[in-house]
């Protein structure tokens, strides 16, 4: 076909085509700034590691990795790791699990009392950490909890449980129940439907809210303050107290190991939902 003949509503749209694509072009310069404007102070941790400056803040005498192998010989630091690596698997866990069975119960409701239980169930992301971390300092101290393992993941879980119930809700959003209700009428068990139906189809969403669950846990300062004991601190906290006291490259050192475990967790998380929406 000649450019002569071509139909009026073609021609139009290749007249439109250069201004879409400056738009997108402009937006995706926006989007640019935002993330830059995001990541930007964040950034700034790096050099700050690899510096031979003793003080944090200022770039000169060359590089080296000085601070991270500091950082791993302080039995400070090894020891708070280690109960931060505790508390976030063991609250992890247990969000993990009342989450999904809180969240598989949540669709057998009626629509309005799901709301109402659903939004409850966020709460903890709405209240602000300090009203938060005074009011599991008063329970834990009445069940004679307080500074204590247990309080820390009871504390830790209750902040990652919302993440779970977000994330299994999305996933069962798109979960078909007429697969659930063949399967049991073909003579499975309810709990065989679960594990051969239902949780192949919302594992990713499960892994996902684990995952946030964890990096919440992992970066928790507030609430944590009001648990902390002499023999117990979290990594955060420990690193909000030395800020306090003494600004090293260690600190930033530190920032910058956590920020690495962060971001690969996150980008499993975003590798796992892309993999949901696929299926």
């Amino acid at each position: 076909m000649s450019t002569a003949t071509l139909p009026h509503a073609t021609w139009r749209a290749r007249l439109r085509r250069p201004r879409l694509q400056l738009r997108h072009l402009l937006l995706g310069a926006f989007v640019g700034l935002v993330v830059l404007y995001l990541i930007l102070p964040t950034l700034f941790i790096i050099p700050m590691s690899l510096n031979s400056s003793p003080s944090l803040g200022t770039l000169k005498d060359g590089w080296t990795l000085r601070w991270y192998l500091t950082l791993a010989q302080d039995p400070v630091w090894r020891k708070t790791a280690s109960i931060s690596l505790q508390v976030g698997l063991a609250s992890t866990a247990l969000a993990t699990v009342v989450g999904t069975a809180f969240t598989l119960g949540l669709v057998r409701l009626s629509p309005r009392i799901r709301a109402f239980l659903q939004g409850l169930s966020l709460a903890p992301l709405a209240i602000p950490p300090v009203i938060l971390g005074i009011g599991l300092y008063i329970l834990f101290l009445n069940l004679d909890l307080y500074r204590t393992m247990a309080s820390f993941i009871l504390a830790h879980a209750v902040l990652a449980l919302p993440f779970v119930v977000v994330s299994v809700s999305a996933s069962l959003s798109e979960f078909d129940p007429n697969q659930e209700r063949a399967a049991l009428v073909i003579g499975a068990t309810p709990l065989q439907t679960f594990r051969r139906v239902v949780l192949p189809q919302i594992a990713p969403g499960i892994i996902a809210g684990a995952l946030f669950g964890f990096v919440s846990s992992w970066d928790e300062v507030v609430v944590s303050t009001f648990l902390v004991s002499p023999g117990m601190k979290t990594l955060p906290v420990e690193m909000w107290t030395q800020s306090r006291t003494t600004l090293t490259p260690v600190l930033a050192a530190l920032s910058t190991v956590l920020m690495v475990i962060s971001t690969m967790l996150l980008l499993v998380i975003s590798r796992l939902q892309s993999r949901g929406k696929d299926q």
